[in-house]
C-alpha cells in the first residue's frame, strides 16, 4: 500500500518535557474506515500522542502526515480543520445549556449580515446528526441531565458535524456499563462503515478486541510494535505493555483465616438495599458482586458513614458500632478506598505526601503544632511500602498515573489504625501492569490480617482475589458462596433478574475482563 493510501502517517515523532522524553521516535499510521487501537500503560505516552495528533502540542522531531500532505498544527484549529476531533474519557461540555448549542459551539449556524443564530436550522441539523447515531434523545435536552454514555454520543455528533475524517476516542469505555459500552461499539462500527477512520485508546483488552483492526503498543514513550488483532494473544499484547510476562495476575497465597472481625446485621437504607447479612474475618478476602445498581457500594457506603442505614447493626470485634460517618469509621478502623478516586478519595493539587498523611494529622501534632518533619517520614514509608512512583513525596497527586493515584489512596488508609479495609472497585481504569501491583497489595494487606472487602464487577477479578462471594441484586443479598467451590456460572445465575436475562448479565459483569479468563491462581 503506498504512503498515499494512509489518512495519517507519524514518523520518528519526539516530544520532550523539563526532565522528561514523553515520546521518543514513535511511529503510527491509520487507514480510512479502520479502527486502530492504542495500548501502553499509564506514562506510556498515549496524552502527549494525542495532543500531538490534535494540535495542543508541536513535536520536537518527525513528521505528521494527513492525506499524503505534511502537516505543522499550531494550534487545536488547525487540526479541526482538516477533520481530526477527539473524544475524551470525561466529556468536557456546557452542562446548562441543550445538545444542539454542544454541538455546535464555536461554528454555531449564522443567518445574514447579523449572524443572528439560526437556532431553527441548528437543531434539525443536530437532531440528524443524533438520527444518524441512533439517539433516541432530543437535541433540546439539556447536557447536565445526560447519562456519560449519551453525552459522549454527543460529542461524536459533534464531531461529525465538523465533518471529521480521524476521531479519537480516548477511554470511552472506562465510566461505562458494559450495556452502554456495546452501545458505543456499535456507534464505532458504523463510523468505520462511514469510512471514518478512529484511534481508539483503552486499557481494557476486550474492546480491542471487540473493535480493532490492528494495535500497536507504546511502553515508556517508545513505539513497541503494531500487529492485526487476530495474529496477536493476549499474553502477548500483555508483555508488549508492560514488559515482561504476568503469568500470574492472582497473586496465590496460603493465608491463615482469622477469627471475625466485621458482622453487618440486617443492614437497611430505604430505597437503596435492605436486609444485607454478612461477615467478615481476619485476613480474609470477601467480595460484593452483583449487577450495575445492585446496591454494592451503597452498602459499603452505609459502613463507612457516607450515608448512614436507616435499620440493622454493625458490630466491629464483637462490639456493637454507631458509624454516623467517614471519622467515626476511621476511629473504629474501618476504612475506605472509593470507587471514584479522583473526586472522592484524594486532594488533586496537593503533595503526595499531604494526601497520605490526611487522615492521621493528630498523630504528627502537639495541640496546634504540626510536626513536618515526622510527618514526612511518615508518608515517604508508606509510599516506599506501596511502590508509589514519583520523585518524591512533594510531587503533585494530579501528575501521578491511575494506578500510582491509586497506591497513594492505599497508603492514606494505612495511615490509620485500621481493621477493615472496604475496596470498591480498586483496579478501574488502571491498566494491566497497575492491576497485577494493585493485586499484590491486597494481598500483602490480607496477609497482615486486615480483613478486606472487595467490591468488584469484574468476575476474573471475583474468582481470582476473593475467599468468599456476597452477591446482591436490586439492594438484596442472593447468595454467599464460597470462591472455591463455585463458578461464575452460579454467581451470574444469582446476580441476574430472571433467567432469559442470563447474557446480558453476563454482559454487565465483564466476564472477559483484562485478565485471563480462568480464575488461575486462585486464592
Amino acid at each position: 500500500m503506498s504512503e498515499s493510501q494512509y489518512i495519517l502517517e507519524m514518523r520518528d515523532i519526539t516530544k520532550t518535557f523539563p526532565g522528561v522524553r514523553a515520546l521518543d521516535g514513535v511511529r503510527f499510521d491509520l487507514k480510512p474506515g479502520e479502527i486502530h487501537g492504542l495500548m501502553g500503560e499509564n506514562g506510556a505516552g498515549k496524552s502527549t500522542f494525542i495532543k500531538i495528533i490534535t494540535g495542543v502540542h508541536t513535536p520536537d522531531t518527525g513528521e505528521l502526515i494527513i492525506n499524503g500532505q505534511p502537516m505543522e498544527f499550531k494550534r487545536p484549529l488547525d487540526a479541526q480543520k482538516v477533520g481530526v476531533a477527539a473524544i475524551y474519557q470525561h466529556v468536557t461540555c456546557y452542562p446548562d445549556l441543550n445538545v444542539a448549542e454542544n454541538i455546535f459551539m464555536g461554528h454555531e449556524k449564522v443567518i445574514g449580515p447579523t449572524r443572528r443564530i439560526d437556532w431553527k436550522s441548528m437543531h434539525a441539523e443536530a437532531q440528524a446528526l443524533l438520527n444518524q447515531l441512533d439517539a433516541n434523545f432530543s437535541s433540546t435536552e439539556r447536557m447536565g441531565a445526560l447519562s456519560v454514555a449519551r453525552q459522549q454520543i454527543v460529542e461524536i455528533a459533534k464531531a461529525l458535524s465538523f465533518n471529521a475524517r480521524i476521531v479519537i476516542m480516548d477511554e470511552p469505555t472506562a465510566a461505562l456499563t458494559q450495556h452502554e459500552s456495546e452501545e458505543l461499539y456499535r456507534i464505532t462500527d458504523g463510523l468505520r462503515e462511514k469510512g471514518v477512520a478512529v484511534i481508539f485508546i483503552s486499557h481494557r483488552l476486550e474492546d480491542i478486541r471487540r473493535l480493532a483492526d490492528r494495535v500497536t503498543v507504546f511502553r515508556d514513550g517508545k513505539y513497541i510494535g503494531c500487529w492485526p488483532v487476530e495474529e496477536i494473544t493476549q499474553e502477548k499484547l500483555i508483555v508488549a505493555m508492560v514488559g515482561r510476562e504476568i503469568s500470574q495476575m492472582f497473586p496465590k497465597r496460603v493465608i491463615n483465616i482469622g477469627d471475625e472481625v466485621l458482622r453487618v446485621e440486617n443492614l437497611s437504607r430505604v430505597g437503596f438495599f435492605r436486609d444485607v447479612s454478612f461477615d467478615l474475618r481476619k485476613g480474609e478476602i470477601l467480595a460484593l458482586t452483583g449487577l450495575v445498581g445492585a446496591g454494592r457500594t451503597e452498602v459499603c457506603e452505609a459502613i463507612y458513614g457516607v450515608e448512614p442505614s436507616d435499620g440493622g447493626r454493625i458490630v466491629l470485634e464483637g462490639k456493637d458500632v454507631r458509624v454516623g460517618n467517614p471519622l467515626d469509621a476511621l476511629r473504629v478502623g474501618i476504612g475506605c478506598l472509593p470507587e471514584d478516586r479522583q473526586k472522592q478519595g484524594l486532594v488533586l493539587p496537593w503533595e503526595i505526601g499531604k494526601n497520605i498523611t490526611l487522615p492521621s494529622l493528630r498523630t504528627f501534632s502537639r495541640f496546634t503544632w504540626l510536626n513536618e518533619q515526622q510527618e514526612h517520614e511518615a508518608a515517604g514509608r508508606l509510599a516506599q511500602k506501596l511502590s508509589v512512583k514519583a520523585r518524591s513525596i512533594f510531587t503533585k497527586v494530579f501528575a501521578l498515573s491511575g494506578g500510582n493515584q491509586q497506591k497513594v489512596v492505599v497508603a492514606k488508609m494505612l495511615s490509620r489504625a485500621l481493621k477493615v479495609i472496604i475496596l470498591d472497585e480498586p483496579t478501574k481504569g488502571v491498566d494491566v501492569g497497575a492491576k497485577a501491583a494493585i493485586y499484590e497489595i491486597i494481598g500483602d494487606l490480607a496477609e497482615q490480617g486486615y480483613g478486606i472487602i472487595l467490591v468488584s464487577s469484574e468476575m476474573p477479578e471475583v474468582l481470582g482475589m476473593s475467599d468468599r462471594i456476597v452477591v446482591m441484586k436490586e439492594g438484596r443479598v442472593t447468595a454467599r458462596l464460597v470462591t472455591s467451590e463455585t463458578t461464575q456460572e452460579e454467581i451470574l445465575n444469582a446476580a441476574m433478574v430472571v433467567e432469559t436475562e442470563q447474557a446480558a448479565a453476563q454482559a454487565e459483569l465483564q466476564v472477559v475482563g483484562d485478565a485471563p479468563s480462568e480464575a488461575e491462581g486462585a486464592r
